[in-house]
């Protein structure tokens, strides 16, 4: 109980910031004409918090203990082919129950009418993370270097993107922030830790229990690139729909969405559950009460997860939109960026994905590199990478690759002097930087932007935010990783960081 009460704590401070922030713009900058919006973002907001502690204490119970138990499981069987096939596996599943990926395809599929179904979305996309995983938990079993698998990675992405047209460009890097989400993330991280552990070099183990996030999230690149290049794909616009009846309901959205995201959820944790029965009669061999804990932390996983989901999609998804018309109407451009940099910055702190990388940063390093650093950094990163997001609805000529080409080359190119350690965890902030929050409230937000602003295209102009979210922290964590590794020089420490 008193986890519980911690959890609830930490989740009301992330989450009042951007509460107080939306009702600040209501009653001042932005008055929205619809009062049942505020009322229902009230309600949204109470389901938040107490989805987001709930989940959370799932996660340090049931799905943290089940990815590192496999991890073990794996390495111990010495047998490459294995490791691969398993990973494969568990990441198609994974990747194809993850919420923030149904969210993103399911905006897709609505901006484009059809056109672009949300299941194409969803099992391409899984079947990239799937062959991803394996590949990244191959590189720890060998030792293989992150940087240099990295740059081969996004050097194929570059060759991809000359083939790829602007509108698959914006969702397929959109599409690898979101599959890297609530659920996903402390699997992944846990798979990574328990693989790693097992290695006899501390340092080693240490380093590559980051950076399968980031390995993963690429996959979600290359397949939807490769869906548009093999499909063909004419060129297609979107535009946003009102939303009828829902509009003019306080409850209405929350009795709607409720029995599909707990399908959904219950979609996402059948896989695990089965799986991880499965390994326990014939790998794990746990004692009735370790078991026993581990399903209540998947009930718990569940139960938080779906109140978390319900809030966000009910509550904050036509604030978003509204608030974003709404200030994109006003004369005076320069709020857009101002608005869009503060709800970046405080958003991140409600994603409950950043809270597992940031505790599981601080435990892994013994406390040298402290959560409330990566935190601030993340801030920073999201807060720009949202302000950019509506400099470029603002300016038609500005393109998405034109942020995304200099900045990977920038990003990778980093790798190859910061401390290996910061690279790991860089490239898996950025996976982790765009979730639920950022799926929905603040892609809304630009939407409701780039919808209001005359010659942008919802399509184009809409997606790409969480692509930029994925790419800025990956700058900024490296930055600190530098800052790291000069006063590490200071002290003469230099070697526990490289």
């Amino acid at each position: 109980m008193n986890v519980l009460i911690s959890k609830f704590k930490e989740v009301l401070y992330a989450v009042l910031p951007i509460t107080v922030i939306v009702l600040i713009l209501n009653f001042t900058l932005t008055p929205l004409d619809n009062a049942l919006l505020i009322i229902r973002f009230t309600i949204g907001v109470m389901l938040i918090i107490i989805g987001l502690s709930i989940f959370l204490f799932g996660v340090d119970i049931g799905i943290t203990p089940i990815g590192q138990l496999m991890g073990k499981s794996l390495t111990k069987t010495n047998k490459v082919w294995i490791v691969m096939i398993v990973g494969l596996l568990l990441g198609f599943f994974i990747s194809i129950a993850e919420p923030d990926l149904h969210i993103l395809a399911g905006q897709v599929d609505f901006v484009t009418a059809g056109l672009i179904t949300k299941m194409s979305i969803v099992i391409i996309v899984s079947i990239g993370i799937g062959v991803l995983i394996a590949t990244g938990l191959v590189r720890i079993v060998y030792n293989f270097p992150l940087y240099k698998l990295l740059t081969i990675l996004y050097i194929i992405i570059l060759i991809l993107s000359f083939f790829t047209t602007p509108e698959f460009l914006a969702i397929s890097f959109d599409a690898s922030g979101a599959t890297t989400g609530a659920l996903t993330v402390p699997f992944i991280l846990a798979l990574a830790l328990g693989v790693s552990v097992m290695k006899k070099d501390s340092k080693a183990s240490e380093q590559d229990s980051f950076g399968l996030v980031a390995i993963a999230s690429t996959g979600a690149i290359i397949s939807v690139m490769i869906m548009n290049i093999i499909s063909k794909s004419d060129k297609i616009t979107g535009s946003l729909e009102e939303h009828g009846e829902q509009s003019f309901s306080i409850l209405g959205p929350f009795s709607h969405e409720f029995p599909i995201i707990a399908q959904e959820i219950i979609i996402a944790l059948l896989p695990i559950l089965i799986i991880f029965l499965l390994f326990q009669k014939f790998s794990f061999k746990m004692s009735r009460k370790e078991v026993r804990k581990i399903v209540t932390g998947l009930v718990f996983t569940f139960i938080g997860l779906v109140f978390f989901l319900v809030g966000v999609n009910a509550g904050f998804m036509d604030v978003g939109r509204a608030i974003g018309q709404s200030i994109a109407s006003l004369d005076s451009k320069a709020y857009l960026i101002i608005v869009a940099f503060v709800l970046g910055f405080v958003t991140i702190l409600a994603e409950p994905a950043v809270h597992v990388l940031t505790h599981q940063i601080e435990d892994v390093t013994s406390g040298y590199v402290r959560r409330k650093v990566v935190l601030f950094s993340l801030c920073i990163g999201v807060g720009a990478a949202v302000a950019l997001s509506m400099l470029r609805i603002l300016i038609p000529e500005l393109q998405l690759w034109h942020y995304l080409l200099p900045g990977y080359i920038l990003a990778i190119g980093m790798t190859y002097f910061v401390p290996k350690l910061f690279v790991g965890i860089a490239f898996d902030s950025g996976g982790v930087a765009s979730g639920p929050m950022t799926a929905t409230f603040i892609l809304a937000f630009v939407q409701g932007a780039a919808e209001a602003m005359e010659g942008a295209n919802v399509l184009v102009d809409g997606f790409g935010m969480i692509a930029m979210v994925a790419l800025t922290p990956l700058i900024t964590l490296q930055i600190v990783g530098v800052i790291f590794k000069l006063k590490s020089v200071k002290r003469g420490v230099v070697k526990n960081v490289q």
